[in-house]
């Protein structure tokens, strides 16, 4: 495929806000309706260029991350009882030092109480470990009578380390859906998982949009290590056949 077939059947899926795919002389800045920019969090971020797979690539070390301050996203800032929003990623994940929950993308203020929404891989829930997460909370906080939130799509199968994955989750107001290499990886009782509380308004104090990490008992944490080679962020749930389309039509850009 041709990379215009790719950014035409992304402009043709409605309910897009944002991509990047780290191309072009503004590799930071996203494509699509909206043009926002990352920030640098902890140091310059390397490219990688070679894999092509991707074309390029953001490579996070441990303690890097990526950050818009939430004023200047505000179509990120996707919250309310009906509010739907899809996140998919290209990731190749690599070991880090400790082991902790990874997050990929989203905005999700764990120190605040300020959490809405957020892609994550392995968060040690439910028995589980090393698999995509789409994480919702409609109150911002833990979820109630918990430490934690606990509120979270979790798949079947392992993302692996040192090879590329289609990782993305779905949230149509009623029902969280995880996806992987572009089909739900379905897991009995997790995913799909019925939340019916909506995205939290954490009004205009309330979190950033952040991309490798959240914030999260006073600082940035939660790291994911390795590389992101894409991130699209949509205000609605995407289909299974949607999805399926765009993770078959990346492979090939």
């Amino acid at each position: 495929m041709m990379m215009a077939d790719y950014k035409q059947i992304l402009k043709d899926i409605s309910g897009l806000i944002c991509y990047w795919d780290f191309e072009g002389n503004e590799p930071l800045c996203s494509k699509g309706p909206y043009n926002y920019v990352l920030i640098e969090g902890n140091g310059s971020i390397e490219f990688d260029k070679e894999d092509v797979a991707t074309r390029n690539a953001a490579d996070l070390k441990e303690g890097q991350y990526f950050y818009i301050k939430r004023e200047d996203c505000p179509a990120l800032n996707i919250h309310g009882p009906e509010a739907q929003i899809t996140v998919l990623s290209w990731v190749k994940r690599q070991l880090k030092s400790y082991n902790q929950c990874e997050a990929v993308a989203g905005m999700w203020n764990e120190t605040e109480k300020l959490r809405q929404y957020c892609l994550f891989l392995n968060l040690h829930m439910h028995d589980s470990a090393d698999q995509v997460c789409g994480h919702i909370s409609g109150v911002g906080g833990p979820t109630p009578g918990q430490k934690w939130c606990m509120d979270a799509a979790i798949g079947n199968d392992p993302v692996v380390y040192n090879q590329w994955s289609f990782a993305g989750f779905t949230y149509d107001s009623k029902m969280i859906r995880s996806y992987l290499n572009g089909q739900l990886d379905s897991r009995a009782e997790t995913n799909p998982y019925s939340y019916r509380e909506g995205i939290f308004d954490g009004g205009s104090g309330g979190s950033d949009f952040t991309v490798g990490a959240v914030h999260r008992l006073g600082e940035m944490g939660n790291n994911f290590v390795g590389q992101i080679g894409f991130i699209a962020v949509f205000n609605r749930a995407l289909t299974d056949s949607e999805i399926e389309q765009i993770y078959k039509i990346k492979k090939y850009f």
